[in-house]
């Protein structure tokens, strides 16, 4: 039966690496934000206990100001109490002060030790969101390296793969090929415009200089 159980495991675990393997072949930065994610969740978690740490120690330092107190008040009491011969009094606040000393004393051991845990988080906390950041600069890297990529694969698919895309470089030559003949049209009409307007002046000109001449003739 654990056989049974340890092989039907082994057989998830592949099929999940396999389908794991998959996604990443297809979409790797996909992948990897979801792992960013995954990291950025324990981090969370890390802030989360490190926050509820705090608060532990901001409890536990109460508790210990508080037992302090009480065993001073107690021992104050104890004093007092023996000192007017009242010794049932006396035992009384001997035993809560005892009891009280060791409260404070169990505490502090405590408080050392959630120090020493807070400290650890803390640590541990900073490493991971420098991690965290450093991973997401990579990212970053990775993704304007694959944008490039993807756009230059993009571009030569268009520009030299003829069997990918004939009538993508097809249709970027009837553009070209309608540049071509609008810039034709564009440049007929406009020479044919100057032209006529050219030729107005000239006659005009023709006109001034023969009126011109024919006064002189007849000055003369």
């Amino acid at each position: 039966m654990a056989n049974l159980f340890t092989r039907f495991k082994n057989t998830i675990m592949a099929d999940l690496h396999e389908a794991i393997d998959h996604k990443e072949q297809k979409n790797p930065i996909a992948l990897l934000n979801h792992y960013l994610r995954q990291c950025e969740q324990e981090t969370e978690k890390v802030r989360k206990l490190l926050e509820r740490q705090y608060r532990l120690k901001d409890e536990f330092n109460r508790e210990y100001q508080h037992a302090a107190e009480m065993a001073s008040k107690r021992k104050h009491q104890a004093e007092v109490a023996s000192q007017a011969g009242e010794m049932e009094l006396y035992q009384f606040a001997s035993n809560e002060q005892q009891h009280f000393e060791e409260r404070a004393a169990r505490i502090h051991d405590l408080m050392v030790q959630a120090n020493t845990q807070l400290s650890d988080l803390e640590q541990k906390y900073e490493l991971m969101k420098h991690k965290l950041k450093d991973m997401n600069i990579r990212r970053l890297e990775l993704m304007g390296r694959e944008n490039v990529t993807r756009a230059q694969h993009k571009m030569n698919q268009v520009l030299d793969n003829q069997a990918y895309s004939t009538n993508s470089y097809s249709r970027f030559q009837e553009i070209e090929t309608y540049l071509d003949r609008l810039e034709q049209d564009v440049n007929r009409s406009y020479y044919q415009n100057t032209i006529d307007e050219r030729i107005a002046q000239l006659e005009k000109q023709n006109q001034a200089l023969k009126l011109d001449k024919e006064e002189t003739s007849s000055i003369s």
